[in-house]
C-alpha cells in the first residue's frame, strides 16, 4: 500500500451540456489503473463512508476511485429527477472513464442504496463495466423502495424524502426550509407534519411522489429494466437481514441467475446503516465484525486484476443464532419446508403463554401427544386495536431503530397475540422467508396485520426479534372471513437448545407504517379522532406459518 495519494476534481460532460462533478483518488506512481466508480446524491465528500471505507483506502490498494455527484445534487449541474435520470448519465460517465489515460479500461462499480441502483440503470446500448457490487437496492420502486404488504414505509419513507428535500434546500440556499426539516426530524414531529413539509418544500420530489402513490396498485409504479448483459456480468450483491431493501437484493440475485449470470451473494446481520458486529441492541460478536470492505476488495481483485474463474462459493450469509458466517450454494432446496400451526387455550392476547406454535401434522396426533387446553379453546380468537395506543413497531427492517431488539415487553401487551413453540431439544437451523397464512376478518373496513418472529430465551426473559412483516387490507372485503397472508423478512438463524420460536401478531406497527383508520381509506400518518377501534377475528384452525425456501440459493453443509 502506498501512503502518497493524489486527489483531483473533475467535470464530466453529458450530451445535453450538463456537467457532473466528481472527485478521484489514486496512489501516486504507476498508471493506468483499474477504476472504481460510485455515483451518489449525498455529496461526493461523504463518499459512501457511512458504510464503506473511505475511497483513499481502495486507492491505496491500487485503484483509481471516482465518486460522482449525480445530476442535480452536490456540485453537479441540472435538476435532480431521481432514478429516471441515471441510465443516460451512467452512459456518459462510463464513456468518459474509458477515454481517460489514468484508467486501464477495467471498471468496477460500487455503492449501496441509491448508489447501488445507479450501477444497474443502463441504456440498452451501454457497454457494461467489468463487474459491479450493488448493495441494498432493487429495481421495483413499489416493493423495494417504498412499501411492503401494500402499506407505505411511513417512518423510513418520510425521513428519506425529507433528507432529499433538505439536500435541495441546501443546494438552493433555502436555509429556513432546511432548518424546518431538520427541526422536524430531530423532534420526531416529521411523523405527523412531514407530508405538509414535503408538499410545501419539495412537491416534485421522488420520495414525496412515492408516498402519494397507491401501494396496492402495481401499475402505478416504476419497475426499472436492467439489461440482461449487465445481469450476466460478475455481481457481488450485498444485503442485510435488517435492511428494508433485502427483497430487492434477492430479486436481483434471482434475475441474474435467470439471465445466465453467476452472482455472488453476501447477507450480513446488518441494518441499512449498521454493517459491523453491533446491530440494533445486539452485539453479534467478533465473527460479525469488519464490515464489507475486505470482501468487496477481494471481489474487485478477482475481477479487475486476477483470475475470474477462481473457485468461490455462491455467497455467504450470517447466522443470527450461531453468530457465524455460512456458505451458500446455487440451487433450490428440496423437501417439505418447515411449517407450524396456531393453537392454544384462547388467551393468546391476554397471556404470553396462551398461544402455541405446533409443528404441522402434530395437531392430529393422539390427545396424549398434544395436551388439550382446559377449558376447550374457542374456535375464533379476538384481537382489539385501540387507535389511542396503537401497538408500536420496534427494530426489524422497517424501524428507524432497525436491527434485532428485545420485544418481550411488547409481547406482554394485550393488543398483541403471541404463539410460542416448544423449546428446541437440539440446535436447529432455519433459512428462508416466513409466510403466515391465516383466516381473519374485522368489524371495520380496514385492518393491518403486523407480525414478528422472535427467539425466546430458555428462561423466558428475552424475546429477540429476528424477522417481521406487514400486510394491509382495505375495503368491505375486510368484514368477510378470508385467507390472509403476511410475508416476513427472510432469515437465517440457528435456534440453540432451550430456545423457542415465537410468533407475535398485532394490528399496528407505528411509526413503521401509518395507523389504519378502519374506514377503508388509505392510512396516512398517526391516529386521529376519526380512527376507529378495530376488532380482528382470527380462526386458528387451518392457519400456518411456513418457512418458504429462498430463491435459487441454499445453505452449504455446515463445517
Amino acid at each position: 500500500m502506498s501512503a502518497e495519494l493524489v486527489t483531483r476534481e473533475h467535470r464530466i460532460p453529458c450530451p445535453d451540456g450538463v456537467q457532473l462533478a466528481a472527485r478521484s483518488w489514486r496512489a501516486a506512481g504507476t498508471i493506468p489503473l483499474p477504476t472504481l466508480l460510485m455515483r451518489q446524491p449525498y455529496g461526493r465528500a461523504i463518499a459512501g463512508t457511512i458504510t464503506y471505507a473511505h475511497p483513499s483506502w481502495y486507492a491505496a490498494h491500487g485503484y483509481w476511485v471516482i465518486v460522482q455527484d449525480v445530476r442535480g445534487q452536490g456540485d453537479s449541474d441540472g435538476r435532480f429527477g431521481g432514478f429516471a435520470q441515471e441510465a443516460g448519465d451512467l452512459h456518459a460517465t462510463l464513456a468518459w472513464l474509458r477515454r481517460q489515460p489514468l484508467g486501464n479500461g477495467r471498471i468496477g462499480l460500487y455503492g449501496f442504496s441509491y448508489q447501488g441502483l445507479t450501477q444497474l440503470l443502463a441504456r440498452p446500448d451501454t457497454p457494461p463495466p467489468s463487474c459491479m457490487a450493488p448493495a441494498m437496492c432493487g429495481p421495483d420502486e413499489r416493493s423495494h423502495w417504498a412499501s411492503e404488504g401494500e402499506a407505505h414505509w411511513w417512518g423510513l419513507g418520510l425521513a428519506w424524502a425529507l433528507q432529499l428535500a433538505a439536500l435541495q434546500c441546501r443546494r438552493g440556499g433555502r436555509n429556513d426550509d432546511w432548518w424546518r426539516i431538520r427541526t422536524s426530524l430531530e423532534s420526531g414531529a416529521f411523523l405527523r407534519e412531514g407530508p405538509a413539509l414535503l408538499e410545501q418544500i419539495d412537491p416534485d420530489g421522488m420520495g414525496w411522489r412515492w408516498l402519494r402513490q397507491n401501494p396496492a396498485d402495481p401499475s402505478a409504479w416504476v419497475r426499472h429494466p436492467i439489461p440482461a448483459a449487465w445481469l450476466r456480468r460478475p455481481l457481488l450483491l450485498i444485503g442485510g437481514w435488517f435492511d428494508p431493501h433485502l427483497r430487492g437484493t434477492l430479486d436481483l440475485w434471482r434475475r441474474s441467475v435467470a439471465a445466465g449470470g453467476s452472482p455472488e451473494l453476501l447477507i450480513g446481520a446488518w441494518s441499512h446503516l449498521q454493517w459491523d458486529r453491533r446491530c440494533g441492541s445486539l452485539d453479534l460478536g467478533p465473527g460479525a465484525a469488519g464490515g464489507v470492505d475486505r470482501q468487496q476488495l477481494a471481489f474487485f481483485e478477482r475481477h479487475l486484476r486476477g483470475d475470474e474463474a477462481s473457485d468461490q462459493p455462491a455467497g455467504r450469509a450470517f447466522d443470527l443464532g450461531s453468530s457465524r458466517w455460512r456458505d451458500l450454494t446455487r440451487g433450490s432446496a428440496g423437501g417439505t419446508p418447515p411449517a407450524w400451526e396456531l393453537a392454544g387455550n384462547g388467551l393468546a392476547a391476554s397471556s404470553t403463554d396462551g398461544g402455541l406454535l405446533v409443528p404441522r401434522g402434530e395437531m392430529s396426533l393422539p390427545p396424549a401427544a398434544v395436551p388439550a387446553p382446559e377449558p376447550p379453546a374457542p374456535p375464533v380468537l379476538s384481537l382489539v386495536h385501540d387507535p389511542w395506543r396503537p401497538a408500536p413497531g420496534r427494530g426489524g427492517h422497517l424501524g428507524l431503530d432497525a436491527g434485532p431488539v428485545d420485544r418481550a415487553d411488547l409481547d406482554s401487551r394485550t393488543d398483541v397475540m403471541v404463539f410460542t413453540a416448544s423449546p428446541e431439544a437440539a440446535p436447529r437451523t432455519l433459512f428462508g422467508q416466513p409466510l403466515l397464512q391465516l383466516e381473519g376478518w374485522s368489524d371495520q373496513e380496514g385492518f393491518d396485520l403486523c407480525c414478528t418472529l422472535s427467539l425466546l430465551e430458555a428462561d423466558g426473559r428475552r424475546s429477540l426479534q429476528i424477522s417481521s412483516g406487514v400486510a394491509r387490507f382495505l375495503g368491505e372485503d375486510c368484514r368477510s372471513p378470508r385467507r390472509r397472508e403476511v410475508r416476513l423478512q427472510p432469515l437465517l438463524v440457528t435456534l440453540q437448545a432451550g430456545q423457542a420460536l415465537r410468533l407475535s401478531i398485532a394490528l399496528a406497527a407505528w411509526p413503521q407504517i401509518a395507523v389504519n383508520p378502519g374506514s377503508g381509506a388509505m392510512p396516512w400518518g398517526p391516529a386521529g379522532p376519526d380512527h376507529r377501534v378495530i376488532t380482528l377475528s382470527l380462526r386458528p384452525a387451518g392457519s400456518a406459518l411456513i418457512l418458504e425456501p429462498m430463491p435459487s440459493v441454499t445453505l452449504a453443509p455446515a463445517d
